[in-house]
C-alpha cells in the first residue's frame, strides 16, 4: 500500500503558535488535505493528502494566503531553518543592555550625541528584528484581520516614533528608543523560548517518526546467470539450501507486501508483517507502554518501530507506509496537537475582538494622558497598553495543553483522536464497560456440557459443525471442541442470538424438519424452547461467570454448553481506581443475569449496575438511556457489534485487539492489550481539562490586571513587554507539566 503524498511547505508571517493555528486551520479546510503539522520554529509546515490524485496545493497555498500567511512549496531535501528568534534576540539584547547601561548607569539620557546613537541603534532593531512583527502586522491587516504582531508593531512604533519626533524636531526632554528596542527584543526573546519549550512538547511525536529504519534487509534468491554450455557441469543445485538466498540492503520505502526481511539481535523492525522463522523477544514498548518484552515465534504480528531483542526472524511484509501501525499511531498524535477543543472556541471569540478594543482602550488613554500630562506621557502610556495586552497567551492556553497531552498519552499506549475527545473525557460520569474481550480475556473456552437428550459427541460434533462460520468468540470456542464435517443447508447467524440450520446428514435427524439452533438461552425460550432440565445446570455455571448457551431443535433442549473466558488480571483493580475517581460503572452483557452478576462481583461492579441480556444492537440505547438520566457517558469495548455503543457515547473506548470498525468508532484507542490504561487515560484527560482551565484563567486574569495597570501608568512599557513574554511562559510551563503527569 503506497503513502499519501506529502508536501513540505516554507510558511513566513508566523510569530507564536496561535498563527500556526491559523496556519493549520486554514489548510485543513482544504479537501484532500489528511492532516498538517506545523512548526513555528522552523518556519515549514508538513501537509499530507489523503491520496496523490487528492493533491490540491495552490487551494492550500491561497487559503494560507487568506489567512494572512505567505506559503510556497521547498524541496524535501532543503535543510530547516533554525529558531530565528535566536537572532532577533541577540541583537536586540545587545542594542537595549548597552542603551540601558549609558541611561542607567552613565545617566547620559539626556547627553545629545548619545541620543543620537541612541536612534541609530534602535533604528536597527527596528529594522532587522521588528521586521517580522510588521510583515505579519501588515499581512493581517490586508485580509482585514489583527492578531499579536499588530499590538507589538503599534507599542514599538508609538515609542519610536514619538522619539525621533522629539529628537528631529528639537523638542529635547527624554527620548524612548531604549523602550522601543527594550519591546522587541523582549517579545523576540519570549518568542523564542516558546519556540524551543513547543518543539521540546513535540518530543514523542519527533521520537515516533525516528522509530522506524531508513533501511531493511530484504531476503532474494540470487539472480540466474545464463547457461554457459562450455562450463556446464552436474554438480546437485541446492535449491532448499538457505544459502542460496542472500541479504541485499534496500530502502524501506522500495519494500513491498510479501516481500521477506531478516532481523538481527538489536535490529529496529521496519514496516508491519509476521514471522515465518526464527524465536525472539520484541520490545514493544513504543507502541504499548508495555515494558516487558513480547515472545515472537511463527505467525506472531511483528510492528515497524518495535526492536528485536535477542534472535534472528525472518518476516514477511503485511503492510508498508501509512498502512503501518506506527504510521497511524503517529497520525494520531498529529492529528490531536493540530485539533481544536470546544474550550477553545470562548479563547478564539475573545482574540477575535480583543486586538480592535485595546487599541480603543490605547488611543482613549493617549488622549486622557496627553490633556493632562502632555504628548510625551501620553506616547508612552500608549505603547504600555499596546504591549501588555497581547493575547497570546490566551492563544495558546488551549493548544498548548493539547499537545503535552497528546504525547504524554503516546507515551503510555493511549491514542487520542482529538482535542474534542481529550474535553470529553475530563468530563465523564459514568463508564460502561462490555464484557467479552474487554473485561475477560477474549479467549473463552468450553468449561462443561450437559446432555439433555443426544449422546456426547453427536452434542460436540453438531455444536461445532452449526457454530464454525460464525467470527463470535463463543461460536469460535465451540467450534474448536470438534473437527467433525456435518452437511448443513440454510444456515444463518441471528446477530447477538445464535445460529439456526438444517442437518442434511441423515444420521443426525433428531427432528422432523432437521432443523437446529444454537445460541442464547434467552433466544431458545423466544423460540419456544424449554430450558427446565437444565435449570441446575445454568444455574451452577452461571454463578461461575460462565456464558451459557444452549443447543436445541425447533422446540426441544438437546444440551447445554459452558462456555468460560477468564477475568482479564487487572479487571478489579482498574473499577476500583475509576470508582476512586467518583466515576459510576456499569457492566452491559448479551450473557444471562446470573453471568452478569458473577462477573460484577468479581470486578467489585455494583450487582444493581450489571445490565444482562442486552442484544448487540441494544447497547447503544442503554448507553442513550444513560445520557437521557443526566450522565456522560464513556463505553469502553473491542467488537464490531460494539461500534453503535462507540459512537452514541459521550466517548468511546476502544482496547488493543478492537476490531477496524471499532477503532474508527472510537475516541480513544488503547494499545495495551489490557485495561489498566482506561483509568490513566480518563485521569489524564481530566489533568488536561483542569490545565485548560487554569491557562485560560491565568491568560485572563493576566489582561484584565495588566490593561489597566498600563492605561493608568503604573507600570512601564519595558515591563509590559516583560510581562507579556512570561505570561505565554508561564502558561507553555504549566501545560507541560502534563508530560510528568502520574496517575495518582
Amino acid at each position: 500500500m503506497s503513502a499519501p503524498a506529502t508536501t513540505e511547505l516554507h510558511v513566513t508571517g508566523m510569530t507564536c503558535n496561535n498563527c500556526a493555528r491559523k496556519v493549520t486551520e486554514a489548510a485543513q479546510k482544504i479537501p484532500g488535505v489528511h492532516s498538517i503539522a506545523v512548526s513555528v520554529a522552523t518556519e515549514r509546515a508538513n501537509v499530507r493528502w489523503t491520496a496523490a490524485a487528492e493533491k490540491n496545493l495552490p487551494a492550500v497555498l491561497a487559503a494560507i494566503s487568506r489567512a494572512g500567511f505567505s506559503a510556497k512549496e521547498i524541496s524535501a531535501g532543503d535543510a530547516a531553518k533554525p529558531n530565528r528568534w535566536q537572532w532577533n534576540l541577540i541583537l536586540g539584547l545587545a542594542v537595549t543592555v548597552a542603551l540601558m547601561i549609558g541611561e542607567w548607569i552613565f545617566h547620559l539620557m539626556m547627553e545629545p550625541w548619545f541620543q543620537w546613537l541612541s536612534f541609530a541603534l534602535a533604528s536597527s532593531v527596528q529594522l532587522f528584528c521588528g521586521a517580522q512583527f510588521y510583515r505579519g502586522a501588515w499581512r493581517q491587516l490586508k485580509v482585514g484581520a489583527s492578531n499579536m504582531d499588530t499590538l507589538v508593531a503599534l507599542g514599538s512604533t508609538t515609542a519610536f516614533g514619538f522619539s525621533c519626533w522629539a529628537l528631529f524636531s528639537g523638542h529635547g526632554g527624554h527620548v524612548y528608543f531604549m523602550e522601543a528596542a527594550a519591546i522587541i527584543s523582549l517579545v523576540s526573546g519570549g518568542h523564542w523560548l516558546e519556540a524551543r519549550v513547543s518543539e521540546n512538547a513535540s518530543g514523542a511525536l519527533k521520537s515516533l517518526l525516528n522509530l522506524a529504519p531508513q533501511m531493511a534487509r530484504r531476503i532474494q534468491k540470487p539472480e540466474i546467470q545464463p547457461l554457459n554450455l562450455k562450463t556446464l557441469s552436474f554438480t546437485k543445485l541446492e535449491t532448499g539450501n538457505p544459502k542460496s538466498e542472500i541479504e541485499t540492503e534496500v530502502p524501506v520505502a522500495d519494500l513491498q507486501i510479501g516481500d521477506r526481511i531478516a532481523l538481527r539481535p538489536g535490529d529496529r523492525v521496519p514496516v508491519d508483517g509476521v514471522v515465518l522463522e526464527g524465536e525472539s523477544a520484541v520490545d514493544e514498548a513504543m507502541l504499548t507502554g508495555e515494558s516487558v518484552p513480547a515472545d515472537k515465534k511463527s505467525s506472531s504480528e511483528l510492528f515497524a518501530g518495535t526492536v528485536n531483542l535477542n534472535g534472528r526472524l525472518v518476516m514477511r511484509v503485511t503492510a508498508t507506509g501509512e498502512a503501518t501501525a506506527l504510521a497511524h499511531i503517529i497520525a494520531s498524535v498529529q492529528r490531536a496537537q493540530t485539533s481544536r477543543a470546544d474550550i477553545q472556541r470562548l479563547g478564539d471569540r475573545i482574540s477575535n475582538v480583543f486586538v480592535p478594543i485595546i487599541i480603543g482602550i490605547a488611543l482613549a488613554a493617549g488622549i486622557f494622558w496627553a490633556i493632562h500630562s502632555g504628548a510625551e506621557k501620553a506616547f508612552v502610556i500608549a505603547a504600555g497598553v499596546l504591549i501588555v495586552a497581547c493575547p497570546c497567551a490566551m492563544g495558546l492556553a488551549t493548544p498548548a495543553a493539547i499537545m503535552a497531552a497528546a504525547n504524554a498519552a503516546a507515551r503510555r499506549g493511549i491514542l487520542i483522536r482529538d482535542g474534542v475527545a481529550l474535553e470529553k473525557a475530563g468530563k465523564i460520569t459514568a463508564v460502561v464497560f462490555d464484557k467479552t474481550g474487554t473485561l475477560t480475556m477474549g479467549k473463552p473456552e468450553v468449561a462443561a456440557q450437559l446432555e439433555v437428550r443426544s449422546q456426547k459427541s453427536e452434542v460436540r460434533n453438531l455444536a461445532a459443525a452449526l457454530a464454525r462460520n460464525s467470527a463470535h468468540p463463543i461460536s469460535q470456542a465451540i467450534a474448536k471442541i470438534s473437527a467433525e464435517k456435518i452437511e448443513l443447508a440454510d444456515w444463518k447467524e441471528v446477530r447477538g442470538a445464535g445460529v439456526a440450520a438444517r442437518i442434511s446428514n441423515s444420521e443426525f435427524q433428531i427432528s422432523n424438519s432437521g432443523a437446529v439452533r444454537l445460541g442464547s438461552l434467552n433466544w431458545l425460550r423466544e423460540c419456544g424452547v424449554d430450558l427446565a432440565a437444565g435449570e441446575k445446570f445454568i444455574s451452577e455455571w452461571s454463578a461461575q461467570g460462565a456464558t451459557m448457551v444452549g443447543l436445541a431443535t425447533e422446540n426441544e433442549l438437546l444440551a447445554l454448553l459452558a462456555v468460560r473466558d477468564e477475568l482479564k488480571t487487572g479487571a478489579k483493580t482498574v473499577v476500583e481506581k475509576l470508582q476512586r475517581q467518583g466515576l459510576k460503572i456499569y457492566l452491559v452483557t448479551g450473557d444471562n443475569l446470573q453471568t452478569a452478576m458473577s462477573v460484577a462481583q468479581q470486578t467489585g461492579i455494583p450487582i444493581e449496575n450489571a445490565i444482562a441480556e442486552v442484544r448487540p444492537e441494544n447497547k447503544a440505547d442503554i448507553v442513550k438511556m444513560f445520557q437521557q438520566g443526566g450522565k456522560r457517558v464513556a463505553f469502553v469495548g473491542d467488537g464490531i457489534n460494539d461500534a453503535p455503543a462507540l459512537t452514541q457515547a459521550d466517548l468511546g473506548i476502544a482496547v488493543s485487539r478492537a476490531s477496524d470498525v471499532a477503532r474508527e468508532a472510537a475516541d480513544i484507542i488503547l494499545l495495551k492489550s489490557e485495561i489498566e490504561a482506561v483509568p490513566e487515560a480518563l485521569g489524564l484527560a481530566r489533568a488536561t481539562l483542569r490545565t485548560i482551565k487554569q491557562n485560560l484563567f491565568w491568560a485572563f486574569f493576566y489582561n484584565a490586571l495588566g490593561v489597566p495597570l498600563a492605561a493608568c501608568g503604573v507600570i512601564s512599557p519595558i515591563f509590559c513587554a516583560a510581562a507579556m513574554g512570561v505570561s505565554d511562559l508561564i502558561v507553555i510551563g504549566n501545560a507541560l507539566r502534563l508530560l510528568r503527569w502520574k496517575q495518582k
